[in-house]
Protein backbone atom coordinates (compact mmCIF):
# COMPACT_ATOMS: atom_id res chain seq x y z
CA UNK A 1 0.00 0.00 0.00
CA UNK A 2 2.72 1.99 0.90
CA UNK A 3 3.92 2.31 -2.89
CA UNK A 4 0.57 3.53 -3.91
CA UNK A 5 0.79 6.00 -1.58
CA UNK A 6 4.63 7.38 -2.71
CA UNK A 7 3.63 6.46 -7.24
CA UNK A 8 -0.01 7.43 -7.31
CA UNK A 9 -1.47 10.87 -7.97
CA UNK A 10 -3.19 12.22 -5.11
CA UNK A 11 -7.02 14.13 -4.95
CA UNK A 12 -8.59 16.98 -3.21
CA UNK A 13 -11.64 16.38 -1.72
CA UNK A 14 -14.41 15.61 -3.99
CA UNK A 15 -18.13 16.05 -4.15
CA UNK A 16 -20.03 12.58 -2.88
CA UNK A 17 -23.04 11.79 -5.41
CA UNK A 18 -25.75 12.90 -2.13
CA UNK A 19 -23.75 16.11 -2.09
CA UNK A 20 -24.92 16.80 -5.80
CA UNK A 21 -28.17 15.28 -5.06
CA UNK A 22 -29.25 17.00 -1.78
CA UNK A 23 -30.63 20.93 -2.02
CA UNK A 24 -29.83 21.45 1.55
CA UNK A 25 -27.09 20.53 3.88
CA UNK A 26 -29.84 18.61 6.41
CA UNK A 27 -31.73 16.83 3.19
CA UNK A 28 -27.45 15.28 2.75
CA UNK A 29 -28.02 13.89 6.06
CA UNK A 30 -31.43 12.47 5.82
CA UNK A 31 -31.88 8.61 4.73
CA UNK A 32 -33.94 9.52 1.85
CA UNK A 33 -34.10 12.21 -1.01
CA UNK A 34 -37.64 13.43 -1.72
CA UNK A 35 -37.99 14.89 -4.88
CA UNK A 36 -40.42 15.13 -7.93
CA UNK A 37 -39.74 12.53 -11.03
CA UNK A 38 -40.00 15.36 -12.95
CA UNK A 39 -36.74 16.94 -10.71
CA UNK A 40 -35.10 13.91 -11.01
CA UNK A 41 -35.37 13.62 -14.97
CA UNK A 42 -33.73 17.28 -15.01
CA UNK A 43 -30.99 16.50 -12.26
CA UNK A 44 -30.54 13.22 -14.50
CA UNK A 45 -30.07 15.18 -17.94
CA UNK A 46 -27.11 16.97 -16.27
CA UNK A 47 -25.14 13.96 -15.64
CA UNK A 48 -23.15 12.20 -18.58
CA UNK A 49 -23.93 9.36 -19.68
CA UNK A 50 -22.27 6.14 -18.29
CA UNK A 51 -19.33 4.97 -20.59
CA UNK A 52 -18.20 1.27 -21.31
CA UNK A 53 -15.45 0.02 -19.39
CA UNK A 54 -15.83 -3.96 -21.31
CA UNK A 55 -18.20 -3.86 -23.65
CA UNK A 56 -21.71 -4.75 -22.40
CA UNK A 57 -20.70 -6.32 -19.40
CA UNK A 58 -19.04 -3.71 -17.19
CA UNK A 59 -20.62 0.11 -17.06
CA UNK A 60 -18.85 3.02 -15.73
CA UNK A 61 -20.15 3.71 -12.11
CA UNK A 62 -21.36 0.07 -11.97
CA UNK A 63 -20.63 -2.70 -8.75
CA UNK A 64 -20.62 -5.56 -10.73
CA UNK A 65 -19.12 -9.24 -10.01
CA UNK A 66 -17.35 -11.55 -12.50
CA UNK A 67 -17.52 -15.04 -11.26
CA UNK A 68 -16.09 -18.14 -12.42
CA UNK A 69 -15.32 -21.89 -11.08
CA UNK A 70 -11.69 -22.26 -9.88
CA UNK A 71 -9.02 -22.50 -12.74
CA UNK A 72 -11.63 -20.77 -15.34
CA UNK A 73 -9.42 -17.27 -15.51
CA UNK A 74 -11.04 -14.47 -13.34
CA UNK A 75 -8.07 -12.90 -12.23
CA UNK A 76 -6.29 -13.02 -15.68
CA UNK A 77 -9.64 -11.73 -17.09
CA UNK A 78 -9.75 -8.87 -14.44
CA UNK A 79 -5.84 -7.53 -15.12
CA UNK A 80 -6.53 -7.41 -18.77
CA UNK A 81 -9.65 -5.34 -17.96
CA UNK A 82 -7.97 -2.90 -15.81
CA UNK A 83 -4.57 -2.77 -18.25
CA UNK A 84 -7.63 -1.72 -20.98
CA UNK A 85 -8.73 0.52 -18.63
CA UNK A 86 -5.08 2.17 -17.73
CA UNK A 87 -4.26 2.41 -21.00
CA UNK A 88 -7.29 3.60 -22.27
CA UNK A 89 -7.31 1.10 -25.13
CA UNK A 90 -9.30 -2.08 -24.56
CA UNK A 91 -7.54 -5.50 -24.96
CA UNK A 92 -10.76 -8.03 -25.95
CA UNK A 93 -13.98 -6.81 -26.36
CA UNK A 94 -15.50 -2.94 -27.10
CA UNK A 95 -14.98 -0.30 -24.16
CA UNK A 96 -16.18 3.64 -25.11
CA UNK A 97 -13.20 5.82 -26.08
CA UNK A 98 -11.45 7.47 -23.02
CA UNK A 99 -8.44 8.60 -21.72
CA UNK A 100 -6.28 6.21 -19.71
CA UNK A 101 -7.43 6.65 -16.14
CA UNK A 102 -5.75 5.33 -12.78
CA UNK A 103 -6.99 1.49 -11.83
CA UNK A 104 -6.39 -0.12 -7.95
CA UNK A 105 -6.59 -3.74 -8.77
CA UNK A 106 -6.38 -5.84 -5.25
CA UNK A 107 -4.69 -8.76 -5.49
CA UNK A 108 -5.58 -10.89 -2.39
CA UNK A 109 -4.80 -14.21 -4.29
CA UNK A 110 -1.12 -14.22 -5.54
CA UNK A 111 2.09 -13.29 -4.33
CA UNK A 112 4.36 -11.09 -6.28
CA UNK A 113 6.75 -13.95 -7.85
CA UNK A 114 3.29 -15.61 -8.94
CA UNK A 115 1.98 -12.43 -10.20
CA UNK A 116 5.53 -11.92 -12.29
CA UNK A 117 4.93 -15.53 -13.62
CA UNK A 118 1.68 -14.53 -15.79
CA UNK A 119 3.37 -11.46 -17.90
CA UNK A 120 7.34 -12.41 -17.99
CA UNK A 121 7.88 -15.55 -20.86
CA UNK A 122 9.88 -18.11 -21.40
CA UNK A 123 12.04 -15.48 -22.70
CA UNK A 124 12.57 -13.46 -19.69
CA UNK A 125 10.57 -10.84 -21.68
CA UNK A 126 8.36 -9.09 -19.16
CA UNK A 127 5.24 -7.46 -20.06
CA UNK A 128 4.93 -3.44 -19.52
CA UNK A 129 2.59 -2.24 -17.58
CA UNK A 130 0.55 0.81 -18.02
CA UNK A 131 1.73 3.07 -15.13
CA UNK A 132 -1.50 4.10 -13.98
CA UNK A 133 -2.47 0.50 -13.25
CA UNK A 134 -1.74 -0.42 -9.69
CA UNK A 135 -1.93 -3.25 -7.92
CA UNK A 136 -2.09 -3.55 -3.94
CA UNK A 137 -1.65 -6.70 -1.83
CA UNK A 138 -1.58 -7.15 1.92
CA UNK A 139 1.03 -6.21 3.52
CA UNK A 140 2.39 -9.63 6.19
CA UNK A 141 4.11 -7.29 8.52
CA UNK A 142 1.43 -4.73 8.49
CA UNK A 143 -0.46 -4.36 12.50
CA UNK A 144 -4.07 -3.99 13.18
CA UNK A 145 -4.13 -1.36 15.66
CA UNK A 146 -5.21 -2.85 19.62
CA UNK A 147 -8.84 -3.08 20.26
CA UNK A 148 -9.65 -2.26 16.50
CA UNK A 149 -11.99 -4.28 15.08
CA UNK A 150 -10.30 -6.48 11.70
CA UNK A 151 -12.97 -6.13 9.43
CA UNK A 152 -13.30 -2.86 9.97
CA UNK A 153 -9.91 -1.38 9.70
CA UNK A 154 -9.15 -3.73 6.40
CA UNK A 155 -11.89 -1.30 5.25
CA UNK A 156 -11.00 1.52 6.19
CA UNK A 157 -7.34 0.85 4.77
CA UNK A 158 -8.61 -0.41 1.71
CA UNK A 159 -10.53 3.30 0.88
CA UNK A 160 -7.00 4.97 2.01
CA UNK A 161 -5.67 2.95 -0.75
CA UNK A 162 -8.61 4.44 -2.93
CA UNK A 163 -8.41 8.25 -1.96
CA UNK A 164 -4.93 7.84 -1.74
CA UNK A 165 -3.95 6.76 -5.55
CA UNK A 166 -6.95 8.73 -7.06
CA UNK A 167 -8.46 5.49 -8.88
CA UNK A 168 -12.21 5.80 -9.94
CA UNK A 169 -11.84 2.29 -11.41
CA UNK A 170 -11.19 -0.47 -8.64
CA UNK A 171 -10.84 -4.35 -8.84
CA UNK A 172 -11.26 -6.66 -5.79
CA UNK A 173 -9.89 -10.31 -6.34
CA UNK A 174 -11.92 -11.61 -4.66
CA UNK A 175 -14.54 -10.69 -2.19
CA UNK A 176 -13.76 -13.99 -0.35
CA UNK A 177 -10.99 -12.43 1.29
CA UNK A 178 -12.89 -9.03 2.58
CA UNK A 179 -15.65 -11.71 4.07
CA UNK A 180 -13.41 -11.98 7.06
CA UNK A 181 -15.47 -14.33 9.55
CA UNK A 182 -16.22 -16.82 7.42
CA UNK A 183 -13.87 -16.51 4.54
CA UNK A 184 -16.89 -17.66 2.09
CA UNK A 185 -20.01 -15.46 0.22
CA UNK A 186 -22.75 -17.16 2.35
CA UNK A 187 -25.81 -15.30 2.28
CA UNK A 188 -25.96 -13.74 5.73
CA UNK A 189 -22.15 -13.12 5.86
CA UNK A 190 -22.90 -10.96 2.01
CA UNK A 191 -24.94 -8.79 2.79
CA UNK A 192 -23.23 -6.25 4.99
CA UNK A 193 -20.29 -6.80 2.82
CA UNK A 194 -22.39 -5.85 -0.34
CA UNK A 195 -23.68 -2.79 1.29
CA UNK A 196 -20.28 -1.75 2.26
CA UNK A 197 -18.79 -1.87 -1.56
CA UNK A 198 -21.87 -0.23 -2.81
CA UNK A 199 -21.71 2.64 -0.40
CA UNK A 200 -17.95 2.89 -1.17
CA UNK A 201 -19.42 3.05 -4.75
CA UNK A 202 -21.46 5.84 -4.39
CA UNK A 203 -18.96 7.75 -1.51
CA UNK A 204 -16.18 7.95 -4.02
CA UNK A 205 -17.91 7.77 -7.35
CA UNK A 206 -16.35 4.19 -8.62
CA UNK A 207 -16.77 1.58 -10.29
CA UNK A 208 -15.77 -1.48 -9.07
CA UNK A 209 -15.34 -4.91 -10.27
CA UNK A 210 -15.79 -7.59 -7.45
CA UNK A 211 -14.98 -11.43 -8.37
CA UNK A 212 -16.55 -14.63 -7.11
CA UNK A 213 -16.40 -18.07 -7.18
CA UNK A 214 -18.76 -20.79 -7.61
CA UNK A 215 -19.76 -23.82 -5.77
CA UNK A 216 -19.36 -26.50 -8.65
CA UNK A 217 -21.85 -26.55 -10.97
CA UNK A 218 -24.38 -28.53 -13.11
CA UNK A 219 -22.26 -28.28 -16.23
CA UNK A 220 -25.36 -29.99 -18.42
CA UNK A 221 -27.05 -26.02 -17.70
CA UNK A 222 -26.32 -22.93 -19.01
CA UNK A 223 -24.99 -20.39 -16.14
CA UNK A 224 -27.62 -18.74 -14.59
CA UNK A 225 -27.49 -16.48 -11.20
CA UNK A 226 -28.42 -18.90 -8.66
CA UNK A 227 -24.63 -20.54 -9.64
CA UNK A 228 -22.91 -17.76 -7.90
CA UNK A 229 -22.20 -18.73 -4.47
CA UNK A 230 -24.02 -16.73 -1.95
CA UNK A 231 -25.93 -15.76 -4.50
CA UNK A 232 -29.73 -14.20 -3.44
CA UNK A 233 -27.68 -11.05 -1.55
CA UNK A 234 -24.62 -10.53 -4.28
CA UNK A 235 -27.12 -10.85 -7.40
CA UNK A 236 -29.24 -8.11 -5.33
CA UNK A 237 -26.85 -5.70 -4.64
CA UNK A 238 -24.46 -5.59 -7.56
CA UNK A 239 -25.78 -3.58 -10.64
CA UNK A 240 -24.67 -5.94 -13.36
CA UNK A 241 -23.04 -9.76 -13.13
CA UNK A 242 -21.12 -11.73 -15.65
CA UNK A 243 -19.56 -15.01 -15.36
CA UNK A 244 -16.72 -17.26 -17.56
CA UNK A 245 -17.57 -20.89 -18.58
CA UNK A 246 -15.92 -23.49 -19.60
CA UNK A 247 -16.62 -25.52 -22.78
CA UNK A 248 -17.16 -29.24 -22.39
CA UNK A 249 -16.75 -30.05 -26.02
CA UNK A 250 -13.78 -27.84 -27.52
CA UNK A 251 -10.51 -27.83 -25.00
CA UNK A 252 -9.24 -24.51 -23.61
CA UNK A 253 -12.59 -22.82 -24.84
CA UNK A 254 -14.03 -20.33 -22.10
CA UNK A 255 -16.61 -17.87 -22.79
CA UNK A 256 -17.92 -14.86 -21.29
CA UNK A 257 -22.13 -14.26 -20.77
CA UNK A 258 -23.98 -11.66 -19.10
CA UNK A 259 -25.78 -12.70 -16.00
CA UNK A 260 -27.64 -9.27 -15.01
CA UNK A 261 -27.70 -6.22 -16.23
CA UNK A 262 -29.47 -2.70 -15.48
CA UNK A 263 -27.99 -0.07 -18.05
CA UNK A 264 -28.14 -1.49 -21.31
CA UNK A 265 -29.95 -4.74 -22.92
CA UNK A 266 -28.65 -8.02 -22.83
CA UNK A 267 -26.49 -8.35 -25.23
CA UNK A 268 -23.86 -11.55 -24.73
CA UNK A 269 -27.04 -14.34 -23.18
CA UNK A 270 -27.51 -18.11 -23.96
CA UNK A 271 -27.33 -17.84 -27.95
CA UNK A 272 -24.72 -15.19 -27.99
CA UNK A 273 -21.66 -15.84 -25.31
CA UNK A 274 -17.88 -14.60 -26.44
CA UNK A 275 -15.54 -17.63 -27.20
CA UNK A 276 -11.68 -16.92 -26.00
CA UNK A 277 -8.97 -19.08 -25.76
CA UNK A 278 -6.19 -18.26 -22.69
CA UNK A 279 -3.13 -17.44 -24.97
CA UNK A 280 0.32 -15.97 -23.78
CA UNK A 281 1.24 -12.97 -26.25
CA UNK A 282 4.45 -10.36 -25.33
CA UNK A 283 4.67 -12.20 -21.91
CA UNK A 284 1.11 -10.93 -21.69
CA UNK A 285 -1.14 -13.84 -19.81
CA UNK A 286 -5.07 -13.41 -20.96
CA UNK A 287 -7.76 -14.00 -23.02
CA UNK A 288 -8.04 -13.42 -26.96
CA UNK A 289 -11.01 -13.77 -28.76
CA UNK A 290 -12.17 -16.31 -30.84
CA UNK A 291 -15.61 -15.43 -32.10
CA UNK A 292 -19.31 -15.80 -30.78
CA UNK A 293 -21.50 -19.06 -30.39
CA UNK A 294 -24.31 -20.60 -28.41
CA UNK A 295 -23.82 -21.39 -24.82
CA UNK A 296 -25.63 -25.15 -25.60
CA UNK A 297 -23.09 -26.04 -27.68
CA UNK A 298 -20.69 -25.76 -25.03
CA UNK A 299 -22.63 -27.98 -22.35
CA UNK A 300 -22.10 -31.28 -21.60
CA UNK A 301 -24.13 -33.32 -23.40
CA UNK A 302 -26.95 -35.33 -21.60
CA UNK A 303 -27.54 -38.67 -23.20
CA UNK A 304 -31.37 -38.10 -25.19
CA UNK A 305 -32.96 -40.82 -23.30
CA UNK A 306 -31.93 -38.78 -20.15
CA UNK A 307 -33.45 -35.66 -21.76
CA UNK A 308 -36.46 -37.01 -22.61
CA UNK A 309 -36.91 -38.04 -18.95
CA UNK A 310 -36.07 -34.44 -17.28
CA UNK A 311 -38.50 -33.17 -20.04
CA UNK A 312 -41.25 -35.37 -19.14
CA UNK A 313 -40.60 -35.31 -14.93
CA UNK A 314 -40.86 -31.77 -15.10
CA UNK A 315 -43.90 -31.02 -17.19
CA UNK A 316 -45.50 -33.65 -14.84
CA UNK A 317 -44.30 -31.62 -11.39
CA UNK A 318 -45.30 -28.55 -13.26
CA UNK A 319 -48.52 -28.74 -15.73
CA UNK A 320 -48.74 -25.50 -16.84
CA UNK A 321 -44.94 -24.34 -17.76
CA UNK A 322 -44.52 -23.63 -21.39
CA UNK A 323 -41.91 -25.43 -23.99
CA UNK A 324 -39.86 -22.65 -23.56
CA UNK A 325 -39.36 -22.33 -20.10
CA UNK A 326 -38.46 -26.19 -20.11
CA UNK A 327 -35.90 -25.78 -22.92
CA UNK A 328 -34.22 -22.86 -21.23
CA UNK A 329 -34.54 -24.39 -18.09
CA UNK A 330 -32.91 -28.05 -19.21
CA UNK A 331 -30.51 -26.93 -22.29
CA UNK A 332 -32.05 -27.73 -24.95
CA UNK A 333 -34.88 -26.10 -27.85
CA UNK A 334 -38.62 -25.67 -27.59
CA UNK A 335 -38.92 -27.85 -30.85
CA UNK A 336 -37.33 -30.35 -28.88
CA UNK A 337 -39.56 -30.16 -26.02
CA UNK A 338 -42.48 -30.21 -28.02
CA UNK A 339 -42.05 -33.31 -29.59
CA UNK A 340 -41.01 -35.33 -26.35
CA UNK A 341 -44.09 -33.94 -24.66
CA UNK A 342 -46.03 -35.27 -27.78
CA UNK A 343 -44.79 -38.57 -27.36
CA UNK A 344 -45.56 -39.06 -24.15
CA UNK A 345 -48.84 -37.23 -23.77
CA UNK A 346 -50.45 -39.92 -22.44
CA UNK A 347 -48.54 -40.11 -19.41
CA UNK A 348 -49.23 -36.10 -18.70
CA UNK A 349 -51.51 -34.63 -16.89
CA UNK A 350 -53.92 -32.19 -18.29
CA UNK A 351 -53.49 -28.31 -17.30
CA UNK A 352 -55.96 -27.14 -14.67
CA UNK A 353 -55.75 -23.58 -15.53
CA UNK A 354 -57.34 -21.66 -18.33
CA UNK A 355 -54.38 -20.48 -20.97
CA UNK A 356 -54.48 -16.86 -19.70
CA UNK A 357 -53.06 -17.83 -16.77
CA UNK A 358 -51.05 -20.76 -17.75
CA UNK A 359 -47.47 -18.54 -18.48
CA UNK A 360 -47.73 -16.72 -15.46
CA UNK A 361 -48.26 -19.55 -13.26
CA UNK A 362 -45.57 -21.81 -14.97
CA UNK A 363 -43.24 -18.51 -14.03
CA UNK A 364 -44.44 -19.54 -10.41
CA UNK A 365 -43.72 -23.13 -10.76
CA UNK A 366 -40.52 -22.37 -12.21
CA UNK A 367 -39.11 -20.25 -9.18
CA UNK A 368 -40.28 -23.12 -6.77
CA UNK A 369 -38.41 -25.61 -8.78
CA UNK A 370 -35.32 -23.57 -8.28
CA UNK A 371 -35.83 -22.69 -4.58
CA UNK A 372 -36.40 -26.64 -4.52
CA UNK A 373 -32.95 -27.32 -6.50
CA UNK A 374 -30.96 -24.97 -4.33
Amino acid sequence: MEAIKNGGPNIGPQESPSDILADTAEENKSLFLLKSANKWMEIAATMPDPKRLFDAFWNEGELCILFADTGAGKSLLAVQIGVGIASGKARLLEMDAQPPQPVLYFDFEMGPKQFENRYKDGNGFTFTFPEDFYRVEINPDGEIPAGANEEAHYFKELERAIADSGARVVIVDNITYLDLRNGNEKAREALPLMKYLKRLKKRHGLSILALAHTPKRDQHKPISQNDLQGSKMLINFCDAAFAIGQSCREEGIRYLRQVKQRQCAQRYGVGNVVLCQIEKLGGFTGFTKKGFGDENEHLRERKKKDVERMIVDLKKRCPNISDRKIAERLGTYPMEVGRVLKEHRDELPAPDFDPAQIESQAAMDLNEEEDETG
